[in-house]
């Protein structure tokens, strides 16, 4: 009875945590499917023309996301031995974050646009797609031309993510009063102040949404600095120091420790690094 149990929790384990399996891919990709829907459904719910049309099909479509999301975080919770580890953690935090805000909109109307939050959710495609180790060893890429695409590729994810936030903010904040009518409007808004274009056709009233658009122009600055100046000369520095990578280079996986949740194991390890756990074993 009790290696069925383990048996069902490793298989569960290796679908959610882990994207080198086919069914771990899938799982992965129809939940990034499902995130990138589910903002498009906040953002379409926020354009009164359209909620008035569509609105019992983007709330009931609203909350089948949500119910799966909560099954999928549950499921996270109890596949690990250390649930608790995962759950304070950044990803955990993430989507617990995410999963709430449809839930809190029962008590306080207009709270479920929080979560346009879960497009914090899509920095998972690094794991997927075996990013993450890229990122910080420009030695591994083949040539400069791709090394900079790929640079420039997170660091525009990166803005968008901060747009989506800060606009979804402002709307909240501000309101159609102030112009910010929609989400996608103030969006739209929050990029052209962060590139400091400025056309001034939208323009906040209320002193926090003055405060929030102060701190959206200086970031617009320090956005313009990363990657012309203070990013290229770290990149530059650290490609100096590099050493020619071996022929018999490791590569990493994705699998994850049922125990510690830690990644990046070895292709051939069969237990954690970090704790020891025998990685084949949840």
């Amino acid at each position: 009875m009790k290696s069925s149990k383990q048996n069902w929790k490793t298989k569960l384990h290796d679908i959610i945590y882990e994207a080198d399996t086919p069914a771990g891919k899938l799982f992965d990709v129809i939940l990034l499917i499902a995130i990138i829907a589910s903002i498009i459904l906040v953002m379409l719910e926020s354009i009164k023309s359209f909620d008035e049309n569509f609105h019992d099909f983007l709330n009931i479509s609203e909350w089948i996301i949500t119910i799966l999301f909560s099954l999928e975080y549950m499921a996270r919770v109890i596949t690990v031995k250390k649930p608790f580890k995962y759950i304070f953690s950044f990803y955990g935090i993430i989507d617990l974050l995410s999963t709430i805000p449809k839930y809190i909109s029962l008590l306080f109307g207009g709270i479920h646009a929080l979560a346009a939050l879960r497009a914090l959710r899509l920095l998972r495609i690094f794991r997927i797609l075996k990013l993450a180790r890229y990122l910080g060893a420009s030695n591994l890429l083949v040539s400069a031309l791709k090394s900079s695409r790929a640079k420039i590729s997170v660091f525009l994810f990166a803005v968008l993510i901060l747009c989506i936030i800060f606009g979804t903010l402002m709307y909240l904040i501000e309101g159609e009063a102030s112009g910010f009518s929609s989400i996608p409007i103030s969006v739209y808004w929050c990029i052209v102040t962060l590139t400091t274009v400025g056309f001034g056709d939208i323009a906040p009233v209320t002193p926090l949404g003055q405060l929030i658009a102060a701190i959206i122009m200086i970031l617009g600055y320090g956005i313009i600095a990363v990657p012309t100046g203070i990013v290229s000369a770290e990149y530059t520095a650290q490609n100096k120091s590099e050493t020619p990578p071996k022929k018999d280079k490791i590569h990493l996986n994705t699998k994850s420790c049922s125990n510690c949740s830690v990644e990046n194991h070895k292709d051939s390890a069969e237990f954690c690094y970090n704790c020891g756990h025998n990685l084949f074993d949840a």
